[in-house]
């Protein structure tokens, strides 16, 4: 007889946060999240190049975070 495959979700399920919900496009959350950034300031300690290099982000992605922390008076880490 076939597994279900629902209890395997279920214990498998992994609940995405807010951050940055609606800013930037859920492929790049979920790449800061594999690298536990949730924050701005977490955000902030890295460069530009380092968040480029993440599966799940691109330009488009990269400007609308880059806006959103200029509006919250952050930037990267210029290394």
């Amino acid at each position: 007889m076939a597994k279900c495959l629902s209890s395997i979700c279920a214990v498998n399920h992994v609940v995405e946060s807010d951050f940055l919900e609606g800013i930037i496009p859920a492929p790049a959350r979920r790449a800061l999240g594999k690298e536990k950034i949730d924050s701005l300031e977490k955000l902030s300690g890295y460069s530009e190049t380092e968040i480029m290099q993440l599966h799940g982000f691109g330009k488009n992605s990269m400007e609308k975070l880059k806006n959103y922390m200029k509006e919250n008076n952050l930037s990267f880490n210029e290394n």
